[in-house]
């Protein structure tokens, strides 16, 4: 028997959007006033949806506790196992000792502290927010920054206003498959449009880095720099998610610009020397400290994971895994046995694409990296173990808060509350981004809000007439400068920087830059749907140029991966014969 969603239960929907909001506003009471661990408050959310779900919508109990199962499966896999293999390879880094290598490889570069705040705070997080994200890209960057003398709350501050354009493409793209398997939109489509929005706040994160450091005239003295880092960012996260896919563009964009801004610190310099007022001793740096090949070495693991993530995303290699490794079933009990409003019928299909997946792509790199930056696999064990452990409580997050959108969704709460929000009629799209800042200031992940409120994004455009992915994705930029206020970024950055007890200082350094940078989206983002519509992708067209590439050149997907594997064998080998030629 087929259950119809109600959209106005309570007969007043200004009255059913309220009660539908209570869920929501658990999650706001539990983590700004209570101050509750992230972990508790979604299950307690995820609780209080399903209470609502049952006793207001009357949903049947068996239809709430298979949703919500649904919801937590898919909150594991693939979303976890993402987590889980990006931090893994981040941790063998740290663990052989290579990461010190990759630390001082980006500070010897330069002495100016403006630059190394670019390179570091804003290019290497971006890079870092692309392989593991949730919460390490600040805590890394900030601790860097300090360990090379930066004042503690300028190097935090500075780490979580960098720590914006990169999050929508974070851990390899996590946000962007959570709101396209809640939104029903492609990933690549929203790849696009998100592309099409951050790219003009990265052109010039870098400028509003510096001025925050050293005022507007200072920062006009390395402007030649800033110009070079946040053009070659822009562009490469441009063309990368809008011609390869979601997965990639914050490891290009951010090694990109890495490379490029040091390539043209080689040929410019800046006339002087800028320094911290404070500071007690100008910073050493050591030159040749370590070889090319060590350097090499110890970007391995990301190097790694960008070639094999890139031969994943080939549309023959994602056939060939899928037609050898996956396991796909209408989940019992619950496909098709929800109806919405129209009389549409909800399909609840699991795919266990466990070779596809791109965490098992990473966790492929990982396994890969681990003889190369000299561990041995029973280290790798005890690495792997220790992961899981640093993991548990964002597991159970992540988890429960995909179980808390699947039940809002499947009982007709989010459409509820999309109905109330589509009387803002046309102005909707300047409030969407509001959205999803509120759901990343609440939930401290981009992931997170997208689950949230993915779906209300989207049945509220339909019902406005505005193309769906525009105010999707307006979720998806809106919330990236949500993080840079989160309770859970503000608590992480401050431990990172030696500032425990002084989070309500960092909080009033960001959230005005916050404020003003979401204001900015929103402006932007009204004028994407009325009046730049060329600039909305349609579904998949800018999948067409990769797919001439790949599949005209006649090449299977078995035989890109031989490919792939041969590159990472004879690389690998070369690394290790200058090695032993070096030791020699």
């Amino acid at each position: 028997m087929t259950w119809i969603q109600p959209v106005d239960p309570l007969n007043s929907l200004p009255l059913s959007a309220l009660v539908a909001m209570v869920p929501v506003l658990v999650i706001f009471w539990a983590l700004v006033i209570k101050k509750t661990k992230g972990y508790k408050a979604s299950l307690m959310a995820c609780l209080a949806a399903i209470l609502i779900a049952l006793v207001i919508y009357e949903m049947p109990v068996k239809l709430a506790l298979l949703s919500a199962t649904n919801g937590a499966l898919y909150g594991f896999f693939p979303i976890c196992w993402i987590v889980i293999s990006a931090v893994f390879l981040f941790n063998l880094n740290v663990k052989s000792g290579q990461f010190e290598v990759i630390k001082h490889s980006m500070a010897s570069i330069t002495a100016d502290r403006r630059l190394q705040a670019i390179l570091i705070a804003f290019s290497f997080g971006a890079f870092l927010e692309g392989t593991a994200g949730f919460g390490a890209p600040v805590a890394i960057t900030a601790a860097m920054l300090v360990g090379l003398d930066f004042d503690p709350m300028y190097a935090t501050s500075l780490c979580l206003v960098a720590n914006t354009v990169p999050v929508a493409f974070g851990s390899v793209g996590i946000p962007i498959t959570v709101a396209s398997q809640v939104s029903g939109l492609s990933e690549m489509q929203l790849s696009q449009m998100i592309g099409r929005t951050l790219p003009v706040l990265s052109l010039f994160t870098p400028l509003y880095l510096v001025v925050l450091m050293s005022g507007f005239k200072k920062a006009m003295e390395v402007l030649p720099a800033i110009l070079v880092s946040g053009a070659s960012f822009a562009v490469l996260q441009f063309a990368t998610s809008n011609f390869v896919g979601p997965a990639l563009p914050d490891i290009i964009a951010g090694i990109g610009s890495i490379i490029t801004l040091v390539i043209f610190l080689k040929f410019w310099k800046p006339k002087t020397i800028w320094r911290f007022k404070n500071e007690r001793f100008p910073l050493t740096v050591v030159k040749d400290a370590y070889t090319l090949n060590e350097v090499i070495t110890a970007w391995s693991p990301f190097l790694l994971l960008t070639l094999i993530i890139l031969t994943w995303g080939l549309p023959p290699v994602k056939e060939f895994l899928n037609a050898k490794g996956q396991v796909q079933f209408e989940f019992p009990g619950l496909h098709n046995a929800i109806a919405d409003a129209k009389g549409t019928l909800l399909p609840h299909i699991f795919k266990f694409n466990y070779l596809s997946a791109a965490g098992t792509a990473v966790f492929f790199a990982a396994l890969i990296a681990i003889p190369v930056v000299g561990l041995n696999y029973r280290q790798g064990v005890i690495v792997f173990g220790d992961t899981l452990k640093q993991l548990k409580y964002p597991i159970i997050t992540i988890m429960s808060v995909l179980s808390f959108a699947y039940i809002v969704n499947d009982s007709g709460i989010t459409t509820t509350i999309a109905l109330l929000l589509a009387n803002t009629g046309p102005l909707f799209p300047f409030f969407a981004p509001v959205l999803g800042w509120l759901g990343v200031f609440i939930t401290g992940s981009d992931t997170a809000s997208n689950a949230l409120f993915a779906k209300l994004q989207y049945v509220t455009a339909t019902k406005i007439g505005v193309a769906p992915v525009v105010t999707v994705a307006a979720n998806c930029s809106g919330g990236v400068v949500g993080k840079m206020i989160s309770p859970q970024s503000i608590a992480v950055a401050a431990a990172a920087g030696n500032l425990v007890g002084r989070e309500s200082a960092l909080f009033r350094f960001t959230v005005k830059h916050s404020f003003f940078i979401l204001l900015f989206i929103c402006l932007l983002v009204l004028a994407q749907a009325y009046w730049l519509k060329d600039l909305v992708p349609v579904a998949m067209q800018a999948t067409k140029p990769l797919n001439n590439v790949t599949l005209n050149a006649g090449l299977p997907g078995y035989t890109w991966l031989i490919i792939t594997g041969l590159i990472i064998a004879v690389s690998i080998s070369l690394l290790k014969i200058a090695g032993k030629k070096r030791s020699i």
